[in-house]
C-alpha cells in the first residue's frame, strides 16, 4: 500500500535529548537554544487540482505540536481549503509568516513547486519534505537542471532535523538538505515509543468538518432521519511505521524502511479516548484512520492494542489498512469489529496471481479473496478493496474479469488504479531500464488515471479502458442498487452509510465537485436514495422489537448516530 505520510515528523527522541539537556546528535552538537524572535510558520499541504481528500494529513499536526517554543505553527491543508498560488502568497503575507514547510505526495508535486515558487518570489524561506522529495532531492533543489523550488529539504524521516530545521531558519542560516544520519552517515530511525502527544482539542479542525462539504440537500435529510451531528471528522493517527513486505510499485519500504516501530498501546488508547472525549464536547462524531502501512503486520501486537482498546472503552469508528493474509485469523477479525473497526482497506491489485508475483506481491492469494471477504462480512466489517490495471500480465478483459469476481463478493467499496512508477521504485527502475517509460517525469504534469509507461499485454490507451470499464459498472447507480438490496438484512444504518459512502468513492474517478454533478448524481441513483430513505422513514417512526433489528454491540453506535435506543441499530462505517 502507497501511504498518504510525509517525511516531516515527529521529535519524540531528540525532544527528550533536548529537553534533559541532551544537544547532541549522531556525536554533533545542535543548537537549538531559542533565539531573540519568533517565528510564525505555515504548514501547508497541497492538492493537485483535480481531486479532493477530505482527511487531515496526520505530518500538519504532528510538526505544529512539536515545534519548539515561543514559535507559532498554522496549517493549511489546500486539499480542504482549494487556494491559488498567490491566494497563499497572500495569505503568507497577511500572517506574516517567517518561514513555510511544504509537503506533498508525488501526484502533489507540481502544485507544491507552483506554491513554493510563488512564496519564494515573496522573500520567504520554503522547506520541502516528504518522500518525493527524499526519493529526488534534487529536483526541488534544482539540482537536475530544472528550477530551483525550495530553499531546503528533510531527507527521510524528520522526526530528528525539524527543531533544527526550525533553529537555523530563526537565526537565518538554512542549510540546504538536512538529513537524519548518525556520525557514520547511517540514517537513524525513531523508535515511536516516545511518541508525542498531538492536542486535538486545541487543533483547528473546522477546514476538515465534513458535514460543511455535504451537499446542502443532504444535511436536512440526514438530520430528519436522525443524524443529529453537529461536526464529522476523519482523523489521521499512526500506531506503527515500516513495511517488510518490498512491493515493487510502493514507496513505503524504501521510505520508512522494512523493520517495524510502534508506539506504546497506552499511546494509542489515551489518544483515541482523547478523541472520543472531544467528539462528545463538540457534539459530533470523530472516526479514525490507522495510517499505518500495514495495520496488523504483527498480528500478536495488534491483538494486544485492539484488547487495550476494548477494555479501556476507547472505542471509535476506525478503518485501517491490512494485507489480506493476515486476516486469515478469526480471532484478529473478530477484535478488530469489538473495537470499533469498520472498514478495511486492502491491496488486492489482481485475480491473476502471476501478476501479483511480477510486483512482488505474490503473498496475496486470489483463491482466498472470497472467503476472507465473507470473514469480514460475518462480523459486519466492510472492505475497500485496491485493484491496479496495467500489469504486464493483463490481458483484454481484465477489467470484466474483475468485475466478475467482485460480483460474488459482499457488498464493498472496489476503486481502481493504474500501475504507476513512482520515482526510485524498483518499478520506475526496472522501466527506465528497459526504456518503458513513457512519461519519466509524470508527477510534472499529473493526470489522473493516465499511464506513464508501456505495459506489455496491453496499450497505454487500452489500460486505462480497462479502468473506466471498472469504474463505470462498479458506481453505476443500477451497481449501488443491487448492493443495497444484497444489503437488505442489514440495519438501516449501515445501507446508508454504504449508500453515502458509494456516492462518495465515485468522485475518485468521476469529478462530482460541482453543484451541477452532485444533482446528476441524486438524479440517476434517485431509485436506490428514495428505497434507502423510505427504509429510514419506517425505521425511526415505526416502532420494532429491539430484539428483531438490533445487531449486538450496536448500542453504541446508534446513539452515536442521534437515533433513539427503539430505533433500529445504526453501527457507523
Amino acid at each position: 500500500m502507497r501511504t498518504g505520510e510525509l517525511g516531516l515528523g515527529f521529535v519524540n527522541e531528540l525532544m527528550f535529548q533536548w529537553h534533559h539537556g541532551d544537544t547532541t546528535f549522531g556525536g554533533a552538537p545542535l543548537d537549538l537554544s531559542p533565539g531573540q524572535n519568533s517565528m510564525k510558520i505555515l504548514l501547508y499541504n497541497p492538492d493537485n487540482e483535480v481531486t479532493n481528500n477530505f482527511m487531515p494529513h496526520l505530518w500538519m499536526f504532528l510538526l505544529k505540536s512539536l515545534t519548539p517554543p515561543p514559535h507559532e505553527v498554522v496549517l493549511l491543508d489546500g486539499n480542504a481549503r482549494r487556494m491559488s498560488e498567490q491566494e497563499v502568497v497572500e495569505y503568507v503575507r497577511g500572517h506574516h509568516i517567517g518561514l513555510v514547510g511544504i509537503g506533498a505526495m508525488t501526484r502533489m508535486a507540481a502544485k507544491a513547486y507552483r506554491v513554493a515558487d510563488a512564496i519564494r518570489a515573496a522573500g520567504v524561506p520554503v522547506v520541502m519534505g516528504g518522500p518525493h522529495v527524499t526519493e529526488v532531492p534534487d529536483e526541488p533543489l534544482g539540482r537536475d537542471g530544472g528550477p530551483r523550488h525550495a530553499d531546503s529539504v528533510a531527507l527521510g524521516e524528520a522526526d530528528f532535523t525539524w527543531p533544527r530545521i526550525v533553529a537555523d531558519a530563526e537565526r537565518g542560516e538554512l542549510r540546504e538538505v538536512y538529513a537524519p544520519l548518525d556520525t557514520e552517515g547511517k540514517e537513524v530511525k525513531p523508535s515511536l515509543q516516545d511518541y508525542p502527544q498531538i492536542p486535538w482539542a486545541r487543533m483547528d479542525l473546522e477546514q476538515f468538518n465534513l458535514i460543511k462539504h455535504l451537499p446542502g440537500l443532504a444535511r436536512p435529510i440526514l438530520r430528519h432521519l436522525g443524524m443529529r451531528w453537529q461536526t464529522f471528522h476523519l482523523i489521521p493517527i499512526e500506531s506503527g511505521r515500516g513495511c517488510p513486505y518490498g512491493c515493487e510499485f510502493c514507496t513505503v519500504t524504501g521510505f520508512f524502511g522494512d523493520s517495524i516501530r510502534f508506539r506504546s498501546n497506552e499511546s494509542v488508547v489515551d489518544e483515541l479516548l482523547a478523541l472520543k472525549t472531544l467528539a462528545k464536547q463538540r457534539k459530533g462524531e470523530i472516526a479514525v484512520f490507522f495510517v499505518d502501512d500495514n495495520f496488523a503486520i504483527n498480528p500478536r501486537r495488534t491483538k494486544a492494542l485492539l484488547r487495550e482498546i476494548i477494555a479501556h472503552n476507547a472505542q471509535v469508528p476506525w478503518v485501517a489498512q491490512i494485507s489480506m493474509n493476515l486476516l486469515r485469523d478469526e480471532e484478529l477479525v473478530s477484535l478488530i469489529a469489538r473495537s470499533g473497526g469498520k472498514w478495511i482497506f486492502m491491496g488486492l491489485e489482481s485475480i491473476d496471481p502471476e501478476n501479483l508475483k511480477s510486483v512482488s506481491k505474490g503473498f496475496n492469494k486470489p483463491a482466498e479473496y472470497n472467503a476472507i471477504l465473507e470473514r469480514l462480512s460475518r462480523h459486519n466489517l466492510y472492505a475497500i478493496t485496491s485493484f491496479i490495471f496495467g500489469m504486464d500480465g493483463d490481458r483484454p478483459g481484465a477489467a470484466e474479469r474483475t468485475l466478475e469476481q467482485i460480483r460474488s463478493w459482499p457488498p464493498g467499496l472496489p476503486v481502481f488504479g493504474l500501475l504507476t512508477p513512482y520515482p526510485a521504485t524498483p518499478l520506475y527502475n526496472k522501466l527506465a531500464a528497459t526504456g518503458r517509460l513513457t512519461r519519466p517525469k509524470h508527477w510534472l504534469d499529473f493526470k489522473p488515471f493516465i499511464m506513464a509507461h508501456s505495459p506489455l499485454g496491453l496499450s497505454a490507451e487500452q489500460s486505462e479502458a480497462e479502468v473506466r470499464q471498472a469504474w463505470e459498472s462498479s458506481y453505476s447507480s443500477q451497481a449501488t442498487a443491487s448492493a443495497l438490496k444484497r444489503l437488505k438484512g442489514r440495519p438501516v444504518g449501515d445501507r446508508i452509510i454504504h449508500l453515502c459512502s458509494r456516492l462518495a468513492f465515485r468522485g475518485i474517478y468521476f469529478p462530482q465537485l460541482r453543484r451541477r454533478d452532485w444533482a446528476r448524481l441524486v438524479f440517476e441513483n434517485r431509485g436506490p436514495i428514495f428505497a434507502t430513505v423510505i427504509s429510514a422513514l419506517v425505521a425511526k417512526f415505526k416502532p420494532h422489537p429491539a430484539a428483531d433489528l438490533r445487531h449486538p454491540e450496536s448500542d453504541e453506535m446508534l446513539t452515536a448516530f442521534g437515533a433513539s435506543r427503539r430505533e433500529t441499530a445504526f453501527p457507523e462505517a
